[in-house]
This record gives C-alpha cells, sequence and structure tokens, in this order.
C-alpha cells in the first residue's frame, strides 16, 4: 500500500480537520522513525495516516482499532498494517512485537501533546518551539492537554530503546515541524 492508498482510506472515513491533522502528525513522525532506523518510509507513513481512520465512525474503545483493523484485512492490507493499528490500542491487549508497531505507539500520543504545545504559543507556530525545555514543562503540568497520557508515551520511548528526552521529543518535534503548514501549525496566518 502507498500514501495515496492511506490517504484515500483515511478521507474517506475521516471528515474532521483535527483528526486528519493527527493522522498527518503521525504520519510524518512515523516517516522520521522509518529514516532513524533505516526502515520502509512509505509503510511506516502508511501506518501513521490510517491507525485512527476509523475513529470517527468507532469512537469508543473497543471496537476503535479494532474495526479499523477488520476493514483493514478485509480491504486486502498487509497484515503487519492491520496489526500495527491494532496493537497501538492498548485496550486490546495486543503485544506491540515489531519495531514499526512500537514506534506507532510511541508517537501517537505525543503528537497530541506538542500540538497542544504549539497551539498555546502566542504564534501558534510549531517552528517556534525551539527548546525542548518548552515541551518538557507542559508535560510536567498534569492539568495542561489533561487527555495525553503521558505514561504511554514514556512506555513507548522505553520500549522503542529511545531516550524520551533526548532523543524521542526531538525527534517528533522536527517531524511535525516539516509539515507545520499542513498541520495547522505555521503561525496565525495558517
Amino acid at each position: 500500500m502507498n500514501r495515496e492508498d492511506a490517504w484515500q482510506l483515511l478521507t474517506e472515513y475521516t471528515k474532521s480537520e483535527s483528526l486528519i491533522h493527527h493522522a498527518l502528525a503521525v504520519e510524518a513522525s512515523m516517516r522520521a522513525y522509518a529514516r532513524h532506523f533505516g526502515e520502509d518510509e512509505e509503510k511506516w507513513g502508511a501506518v501513521g495516516l490510517v491507525h485512527d481512520f476509523d475513529y470517527e465512525r468507532f469512537p469508543t474503545m473497543p471496537p476503535h482499532a479494532a474495526e479499523g483493523a477488520r476493514i483493514l484485512r478485509e480491504l486486502g492490507w498487509p497484515e503487519e498494517i492491520a496489526r500495527a493499528v491494532e496493537s497501538h490500542a492498548d485496550y486490546l491487549d495486543i503485544p506491540r512485537q515489531t519495531r514499526m508497531e512500537k514506534a506507532l505507539y510511541a508517537v501517537d500520543e505525543l503528537t497530541g501533546l506538542i500540538t497542544a504545545v504549539a497551539l498555546v504559543r502566542p504564534s501558534k507556530d510549531i517552528r517556534d518551539i525551539t527548546k525542548i525545555k518548552s515541551v518538557r514543562n507542559k508535560w510536567k503540568d498534569k492539568a495542561f492537554a489533561a487527555g495525553v497520557n503521558r505514561e504511554d508515551i514514556e512506555r513507548g520511548a522505553a520500549a522503542l530503546g529511545v531516550d524520551l528526552w533526548e532523543e524521542h521529543v526531538p525527534l517528533v518535534l522536527e517531524a511535525m515541524k516539516g509539515i507545520a503548514e499542513e498541520l495547522g501549525l505555521a503561525g496565525q496566518a495558517s
């Protein structure tokens, strides 16, 4: 499956601009990790795009992710992509085994935190986040982006074998900065 296939599936099932932005952020982060690990960037990017494609139709947990994986299988998508979609949902109790599955879990919640950090900046421009300390300070404030599960992010980085603050947050932040316009995080003018 390629990016066009993933984009078509995502936009067929997802109309919410914020969910599409989330999918794009996860895609960019997955592509960055694929490059980092020397993996298949197209496949990892596709997983990032489709990981939550079913959320608007199946917002409860479960069936979210389980239904997405079922639909992917019915459409003939590779099993490793369907399994990655399932494994990113803790409540399905599917152990993350591959590096791709671990990366998806590690970046999913973090993209939401970084988006929130960008949106509270006066400029609303993710590219203005020049220090990881800005993210870390918001991380410590449990009332900030309270829906972001910080424990999931920590577990994800550990399972992936990357340091949370020295490697993980910087890699995801830079990946998201690279598509600031598409994310609606390029400042007031975007």
